[in-house]
């Protein structure tokens, strides 16, 4: 196991990327501390008891996290969209989400305080210095056993002045 990281407070130039565990990463660039599905609960599951556990520790303790400016959920599966991490980045640094349709109805039930901006694929969400781009991935969407594919997946590419960082969600080999 390695010690986890302790990002720096910003970065205004250059990109640093810090990984958490599975798809969770904390991007560093052009003055904005992002965090792409972030995940610091044990269990990924609608259980707090049963369902998948987190095997490693997070790369970066929530404590020790920077002020979080802006959050990318790509979808709406449960390690990928953490309600309880969710609601204690709202509560610790109010950051704005980006999400595609449909996910942020589920988040607005569970984190109503939560400021959030839908993307579609092929739009784009503009923050400071810093463009979202929604791209399309081979993937699907489910919380439960009745609403398959009731919320969009995506990519995001995030361009910035120092480059471009693509995240690709979950995908998978496609025609």
């Amino acid at each position: 196991p390695h010690a986890p990281a302790t990002p720096a407070a910003r970065i205004e130039n250059g990109i640093t990327v810090i990984a958490i565990g599975h798809a969770s990463v904390l991007v560093q660039t052009g003055g904005l501390n992002i965090l792409v599905d972030p995940v610091w609960s044990r269990r990924m599951s609608p259980l707090t008891f049963a369902g998948p556990r987190r095997v490693n520790d997070p790369g970066i303790r929530f404590e020790d996290l920077p002020k979080i400016d802006l959050v990318l959920v790509t979808h709406n599966h449960y390690d990928h969209m953490d309600i309880a991490t969710l609601r204690r980045l709202v509560t610790a640094h109010d950051p704005l989400v980006v999400t595609p349709p449909g996910n942020d109805t589920i988040m607005a039930r569970a984190v109503p305080a939560m400021r959030c901006t839908v993307i579609d694929w092929g739009e784009t969400a503009h923050v400071d210095a810093i463009a979202v781009h929604a791209e399309p991935s081979h993937h699907w969407s489910a919380r439960g056993t009745r609403d398959r594919r009731h919320a969009l997946w995506a990519a995001f590419m995030i361009e910035g002045p120092a480059g471009l960082i693509y995240h690709v969600g979950d995908t998978g080999f496609h025609h």
